[in-house]
């Protein structure tokens, strides 16, 4: 088992746990900046796009030097083009690689990939290997056009590859996963997984049926750590955690490693420094997000940006209606000027109803 960076991390182990359409590099930058976790891990991106020379899929794999450790997460169901894609994340100059196992979406699971992966143990443990050849190949040597990368990839591997890497080093292989498919199975699943010796398991409370209905089983994420720390493998607890003493009191409660931190971080980076941030701080982050957003993407990929604007406004009286202006904001000078509309009143009025809602965490 290749520890990498993992062996090196202080327990407890506080996570950014990877969520499709939110963890992009924007928000990953920003995170890493206000709260810094302990790590930090990609939106997951296809194996058989990359396979297929779709560069779009890589742009979750842009980062910044201030996230590391960060952890490129990949999904599919072919350990093929697991082994093919690794090497694009190898030459990227990641710390990791995580498999997603987890993903309750129909379109992911109905090819037999994330949570679906729980039906067919032998595919995923073949996935397992294949990724930690490729990271082995790799280290020793092998480069992307040995390994049969599609040639749009390996252009824009080496143009969007960072400047100054490190030697190269072998990356440790971890997953994320849930406790079953439609039932809990989590003892005889982790029992095929820890066959293959991942050097850390992520664990959502639900299974694939649940989705992100119902209440996280930490029970049985407890009972997986206990199988689990029967071997070098560590393993991180994920669902429900809405702020850090929460997250203490799980990690000490059922015995996990870590724990990852979801939705509740949405609009609030501080979560990690175990604090919530102001009305002011968060407009004022809101503006710099937009801005690293606009510089990662350029202006015309704005309307994924609207999503995180509307979780960092509210717990204000007019907050509804400041939402309701930036969801039709197509720049960041639009998002500037509508928040200093906002930040100019004084003082800013924290809302003490109930009108404003919270996030749904994971």
């Amino acid at each position: 088992m290749e520890k990498g960076f993992w062996k090196n991390l202080e327990k407890p182990i506080i996570a950014l746990s990877p969520m499709d359409g939110v963890t992009d590099a924007p928000f990953r930058s920003i995170t890493a900046k206000y709260g810094k976790p302990t790590v930090m891990i990609t939106e997951f991106t296809s194996v058989e796009g990359i396979c297929a020379g779709a560069t779009k899929t890589l742009n979750a794999f842009l980062y910044e030097e201030a996230e590391r450790p960060v952890v490129a997460q990949l999904f599919g169901s072919t350990p093929e083009a697991f082994y093919k894609a690794t090497f694009a994340v190898c030459e990227l100059g990641f710390d990791g690689v995580d498999i997603n196992m987890g993903c309750p979406a129909h379109n992911i699971a109905s090819k037999g990939a994330g949570a679906a992966l729980i039906l067919t143990p032998e595919v995923a443990k073949e996935i397992v290997r294949q990724t930690r050849r490729a990271c082995e190949d790799w280290g020793a040597g092998k480069t992307m056009e040995q390994a049969g990368l599609h040639q749009n990839i390996i252009d824009w591997v080496n143009k969007n590859r960072p400047k100054n890497l490190s030697a190269k080093k072998v990356l440790p292989v971890s997953l994320k996963t849930r406790i079953g498919y439609d039932q809990i199975t989590i003892e005889e699943w982790m029992k095929h997984l820890l066959e293959v010796e991942p050097v850390n398991i992520s664990i959502h409370g639900r299974t694939l049926k649940q989705g992100y209905s119902g209440a996280a089983d930490w029970e049985a994420i407890g009972r997986a750590a206990t199988i689990i720390h029967q071997t070098e493998t560590t393993v991180l607890g994920n669902g429900d955690i809405q702020n850090m003493a929460q997250a203490y009191e799980r990690i000490q409660q059922y015995g996990v490693d870590g724990a990852l931190i979801g939705r509740a971080a949405f609009g609030n980076p501080w979560i990690f420094k175990n604090k919530e941030g102001t009305v002011p701080e968060r407009l004022e982050i809101a503006k710099e997000h937009t801005l690293i957003h606009q510089r990662i993407f350029g202006a015309s990929y704005f309307m994924p940006m609207r999503k995180h604007l509307g979780w960092y406004c509210k717990g204000f009286n007019g907050a509804s209606e400041i939402r309701q202006k930036l969801m039709h904001a197509t720049s960041a000078i639009d998002v500037e000027n509508i928040l200093n509309s906002v930040i100019l009143r004084e003082p800013v009025a924290q809302s003490t109803g109930q009108t404003e809602s919270t996030p749904q965490t994971l």
